[in-house]
């Protein structure tokens, strides 16, 4: 059935442990030597032979939120077959399954969690959301929650990349969508509805990425392509939450097939620069002719671990337009005119014109971006034929952008 998938990488018997007897020694001596001989069989998921030359053997987990810097510095499985953190979607997903009577802010200080909410699997999160200013109702919870949502699965495989092949052979995400209703380590929900989770997923993983360890701030650019690269620049600038950016860092590097490449720390620069409300860094790695191959955006907290900065940013006027492009086809463009903020992790929707609720399934080249002054973002959106985007309206909103609704040209 699937032998012929084209991403297919190898077979496995059994979740964390192997299959019957009787079945593993058909797979192993009989059908897949006969049907399929040019991949690796492994027994079970988390078995020593999937890390081979490697001390420590296997397992998985964690299933909770960490640090940033934990994925980083803490030194994991050589192959963790299962790893997954937080994952409740935003006020819109919620909306469609809570009761009216248990749309409330979950107590993880105190540890008493509604009923309703513990039934559907809901993984706490600490204090991280208060980092970005005690929320006063559910929706503003939700949004904050996306916040930590993107920047924990970023940090996730950002941190596994930064020891690829030397630490790690490879890691699975445990879990990217829920089967039903649950709140526990999903990208997207069971009606199809990503968070913010994937996007920062997504751009972990680029083929090629720049990024930066949180615990030293090393910069580090990430090629996982079998193809090697010349000729690059990366570029660290900074923005305080009123706009103004300072280019603290450039340099000219080259990286071979499947490598990382560390570059050089930036924590003094970056402290500096950023002042006591934290900011935002911002990189990029760029190509001979001026494109920008990769673009990473982190935002900073101040000495006490809270989101200053974000708290008092200014409202950024963004321009956007939407427009047909094809059939099933949507382009999103948003500009932000120069002299203002940062618009902040920004979040678009294809929504009813009547209802204003969320088309799905629709699919987001990407989302929860941020457009620096003076610049402009392209996003596309993909649906179903079978749903006419004729009525249909683009919400844009974010973190110090009001909601606006975008008619399709």
């Amino acid at each position: 059935m699937i032998r012929n998938h084209p991403s297919l990488a190898f077979y496995c018997g059994g979740n964390e442990i192997p299959p019957p007897e009787d079945i593993l020694v058909a797979m192993q001596d009989s059908l897949l030597p006969e049907l399929d001989s040019s991949r690796y069989f492994f027994a079970y998921s988390n078995t020593d032979s999937m890390s081979h030359n490697f001390i420590g053997g296997n397992g998985d987990g964690a299933y909770h939120l960490q640090q940033n810097d934990h994925f980083w510095e803490y030194r994991s499985f050589p192959f963790n077959s299962e790893v997954g953190s937080v994952g409740t979607g935003d006020y819109e997903s919620l909306k469609r399954f809570l009761p009216p009577g248990n749309m409330v802010i979950p107590d993880d200080a105190g540890k008493r969690i509604d009923s309703v909410w513990r039934y559907h699997k809901y993984s706490g999160y600490g204090k991280s959301i208060d980092a970005y200013g005690k929320p006063e109702d559910l929706k503003k919870y939700a949004d904050r929650a996306q916040l930590v949502n993107y920047d924990q699965y970023r940090a996730l495989m950002e941190g596994h990349l930064a020891h690829m092949w030397e630490w790690y052979t490879g890691v699975i995400i445990w879990k990217t969508q829920n089967p039903w209703t649950a709140l526990r380590g999903q990208m997207y929900d069971c009606f199809l509805d990503p968070n913010a989770g994937l996007y920062g997923l997504h751009h972990a993983n680029e083929p090629l990425h720049v990024m930066c360890n949180p615990a030293d701030g090393m910069l580090m650019v990430v090629n996982s392509t079998f193809h090697p690269c010349h000729d690059l620049m990366v570029q660290a600038r900074t923005f305080d939450c009123a706009g103004k950016d300072s280019l603290i860092f450039q340099w000219v590097v080259e990286i071979g097939p499947t490598s990382v490449q560390k570059i050089d720390t930036i924590k003094s620069r970056l402290k500096k620069a950023v002042g006591g409300e934290g900011g935002f860094l911002n990189l990029r790695l760029i190509d001979a002719s001026r494109q920008v191959l990769s673009q990473n955006l982190y935002w900073l907290q101040d000495s006490t671990g809270v989101y200053t900065g974000l708290q008092h940013m200014a409202k950024a006027k963004v321009k956007a337009k939407a427009r047909k492009v094809g059939e099933g086809r949507i382009e999103v463009s948003i500009e932000n005119p120069a002299g203002g903020p940062l618009a902040f992790f920004l979040r678009i929707a294809l929504v009813s014109g009547k209802s204003r609720e969320r088309i799905l399934p629709v699919f987001y080249r990407d989302n929860y971006v941020s457009v620096a002054p003076g610049e402009k973002q392209t996003l596309s959106i993909e649906h179903s034929p079978q749903v006419s985007s004729a009525g249909a309206l683009v919400s844009i909103s974010g973190w110090n952008i009001d909601e606006e609704y975008l008619g399709i040209e």
